[in-house]
């Protein structure tokens, strides 16, 4: 039996980016998630005259033991925002860890993607392993496809684990920026050394990618058709495909 090749997994170039369309909207789960997943892109991005815009889902609040938290990673994500270019932030408040699926959420985040007209939104990988970013990909799914005909390009981006890729963005040149922006999260730093986790993901990604390239990030582009599908059976094909 024919076994799928490692170039029908992931790419062996880059692109200059995800999406050469703007605006962007990025969906984080968590304050600190959008620069650890994709902070290198961002800044290219911004450096290429796109317009980005971060809805932030949950509060953050199981993050550490202050007991401001909430606020405090309110301030360092807009610190961040500041380092990355994003144009406007919006924070939802659901409860960390305990972001739900629900009718109500889903309009609401299909609403702001009505109210900005986005050219892509970005939201986590299907892989991941924290519930929040899961549920985080679900709510997303379904506020796109409640949208029909007029939902962006979807795209998926990685956080703490590598998922289903098919575009790799070279950001070797911005990597100070992107480690200055995680360096805007020192409640979360405090708790975990995030930028050495982070470094490690984003030289992983450069394994098929040309000696040239030192830091990658990974994102997974969606066809209108694959987003007609649950994502739960997007992901079920994805699996099996991987197995022919």
């Amino acid at each position: 039996m024919t076994r799928i090749q490692e170039h029908q997994l992931v790419p062996f170039h880059t692109e200059t980016l995800p999406c050469m369309q703007g605006p962007w909207l990025v969906i984080a789960p968590h304050p600190d998630d959008e620069s650890i997943g994709m902070g290198g892109t961002l800044a290219k991005a911004s450096q290429s005259g796109i317009s980005t815009h971060l809805v932030v889902l949950t509060d953050g609040a199981l993050g550490g033991s202050h007991s401001d938290l909430v606020q405090i990673r309110q301030r360092e994500a807009k610190a961040a925002a500041d380092c990355l270019g994003i144009k406007t932030i919006r924070f939802v408040d659901e409860p960390d860890r305990g972001l739900l699926v629900s009718e109500s959420l889903v309009q609401r985040i299909a609403a702001i993607i009505r109210e900005l007209k986005p050219a892509a939104v970005f939201f986590p990988g299907v892989q991941e392993f924290h519930p929040d970013h899961r549920n985080a990909a679900l709510l997303v799914w379904q506020a796109l496809q409640s949208l029909g005909a007029a939902a962006p390009q979807a795209i998926a981006y990685e956080i703490t684990c590598q998922s289903p890729c098919n575009c790799l963005v070279d950001i070797s040149a911005v990597v100070p920026v992107k480690e200055q922006a995680i360096a805007a999260y020192p409640s979360q730093l405090n708790e975990k050394n995030y930028w050495e986790l982070v470094q490690s993901l984003n030289k992983l990604r450069t394994l098929s990618l040309p000696a040239s390239v030192a830091w990658a990030e990974g994102f997974y582009c969606f066809s209108e058709e694959e987003v007609r599908l649950a994502l739960e059976e997007w992901a079920t094909r994805r699996a099996a495909m991987m197995l022919s």
